[in-house]
């Protein structure tokens, strides 16, 4: 899921010895060495931090969605699931809406179907790492940059050609490292602003009291068809996408190239 509780987002202790190792890393694999000196997890443009990675694609997490104005992007996690990501993307159709999917590998790998289908429909795809593993920022360099390329590497592989343009780090724990390691395969490291805790069911009232609350401008909505029982999800897409149409809004995928 996108998120377990706040304690996940932690930082990581060490990140500037972190950060060697993953130079040496990079280099030894003929690719430029791109790490946060700050220290910080989730954060960007801080110390010497370069804005920007060597594949053109910023080191910030992007919370926002691209577009100059009223602009939304749903984002949805943990699938592909054989029973909620289809009652997901039909709601979507029925909305004129495209999103962008956030998938584990593991499920991409055991449900290539299901994403031919998001992408054959106009969605973006997304890396969720392999296996979902919300304590990566505890992890070895080496054991996250395994976790982020063979995640893309096993949803690529259902969709030859189709391009994995952002990496969202499962339960928002990024670090340096791990960004740096999705902006130099060209993923833009991808969080959100706007979070109604679908994932923990606390009832459709509550979300939807959640997503039409005071919205950040250009939101990024997130939103789960994997991990569990998504009836609540799919229940609060169908009420919500309608309310944000007539607030205005345009659908849109999230900032990939823009700070």
């Amino acid at each position: 899921m996108g998120i377990t509780s706040s304690s996940v987002r932690r930082r990581r202790a060490g990140s500037a010895v972190a950060g060697s190792v993953l130079a040496l890393l990079l280099a030894a694999a003929g690719t430029p060495a791109l790490v946060a000196t700050d220290g910080s997890a989730g954060r960007s443009g801080a110390g010497s931090e370069p804005a920007h990675g060597a594949t053109g694609i910023p080191l910030g997490i992007s919370r926002v969605a691209q577009g100059p104005g009223r602009d939304v992007a749903i984002t949805i996690d943990d699938g592909p699931d054989p029973r909620w990501t289809p009652q997901v993307l039909k709601v979507l159709r029925q909305n004129h809406v495209k999103a962008t999917f956030c998938m584990i590998g593991t499920k991409a790998q055991k449900y290539p179907e299901l994403v031919r289908e998001v992408a054959a429909e106009g969605h973006q795809l997304c890396d969720h790492s392999v296996d979902h593993d919300v304590t990566m920022d505890h992890k070895p360099v080496d054991y996250q940059r395994r976790q982020i390329l063979d995640g893309k590497a096993m949803i690529e592989k259902a969709v030859p050609g189709v391009a994995v343009n952002y990496y969202r780090a499962p339960g928002g724990a990024f670090t340096p490292d791990s960004r740096a390691i999705a902006a130099a395969s060209g993923m833009r490291p991808l969080g959100w602003s706007v979070d109604p805790k679908d994932w923990s069911r606390p009832g459709l009232p509550a979300i939807v009291a959640a997503l039409e609350g005071k919205l950040p401008a250009q939101p990024t909505v997130l939103f789960h068809d994997g991990g569990g029982d998504r009836s609540e999800t799919v229940a609060a897409l169908k009420q919500y996408l309608p309310w944000l149409a007539r607030q205005g809004y345009s659908f849109t995928f999230p900032a990939r190239t823009a700070p």
